[in-house]
Order: structure tokens, then C-alpha cells, then sequence
């Protein structure tokens, strides 16, 4: 008798080897967060004291940009930290079938959301501080993106019955 694979089973698949990538994901976060750094944009981060540097008379600079940032709620830190914990939940949350659905699309929602600091890390790797080594890195992790997001989609729809 010869083995039928469903499309039930192939969604389970395809969910748990999203589930690993999320949770490898979520574990890299936390062992080596410098890795992300340079994907949060700087307008979502709180400045941290002395951001702008000292200037020769040991007076604090303002940061670049005035240090007007009214979407900074968090430090880089605490960013970093919040997505990788949000990626441990949904590493859980797709394995789940009931909740599988609901994950999806909010696992869909945040790719979407991580390109923004793509797109930022790699204006600024393209920038006149950026080093060859961070355009090869940005310029392969944004394409990423676009199959990270609809696989993620994918997974919003249960197999079908045969």
C-alpha cells in the first residue's frame, strides 16, 4: 500500500519547519543580539545617554537627528529582545492547530513589519558609514523577506480533507 501524502500533512510539515526557523530565530536573538542591531530602525529607538557622542570639550552632542524620535518607545535592546520573544510565541503558536491560523497571519504581519528595518539597514549600509561586508549581508537578507512572508501566509489555510 503505497503512502498518500495530504495536503493536511504537508501544511503540519511546512508549519513545523516554520516553527524551527522561529525558534532558531528567537534563540539567536537572545545569544547574539548584535546580529540584529543594524535591522531596528533608528527612529524606534529611545536614545541612550550620550548617543550623540562628546564633543573635544566634553560636552554632550545631540544625536543626528535632533533626537526627535516620537516612535522610540524602546531601546535597540529591548527591541530586540520583545521581537525575539514574539517569535518564540509564534514558534509555539503555529504548532498548535487551533491557533495556527491566528499565528499565520500575525507571523505574516510581523515580516512584513521586520521589512522596515531591512529597507533601513540597508539605506544605511549603502550610506557613506556603510562597509562593503554590510551591503553583501542587507542586500541578501531583504529578499529574504518576500518568501518568509508568503510562507507564512500559506500556513493561514488548513489542508484540505481528500
Amino acid at each position: 500500500m503505497p503512502f498518500r501524502w495530504s495536503a493536511r500533512a504537508t501544511q503540519t510539515v511546512s508549519a513545523a519547519a516554520m516553527s524551527a526557523l522561529l525558534m532558531t530565530s528567537a534563540m539567536k536573538h537572545f545569544r547574539e543580539p548584535r546580529f540584529f542591531e543594524q535591522v531596528v530602525p533608528d527612529y524606534l529607538c529611545r536614545e541612550t545617554p550620550g548617543a550623540g557622542g562628546e564633543s573635544p570639550e566634553g560636552r554632550e552632542v545631540p544625536a543626528p537627528d535632533g533626537g526627535r524620535r516620537p516612535l522610540a518607545v524602546m531601546s535597540r535592546e529591548e527591541w530586540i529582545a520583545v521581537s525575539g520573544l514574539l517569535e518564540a510565541g509564534a514558534a509555539v503558536g503555529l504548532l498548535i492547530p487551533v491557533t495556527r491560523r491566528a499565528t499565520a497571519t500575525a507571523v505574516t504581519g510581523m515580516f512584513t513589519v521586520f521589512l522596515a528595518g531591512h529597507v533601513d539597514a540597508l539605506r544605511r549600509a549603502y550610506g557613506s558609514a556603510g562597509s562593503p561586508t554590510q551591503r553583501k549581508v542587507h542586500t541578501v537578507r531583504f529578499p529574504l523577506q518576500l518568501p518568509l512572508i508568503l510562507w507564512a501566509w500559506s500556513l493561514r489555510n488548513p489542508g484540505r480533507r481528500r
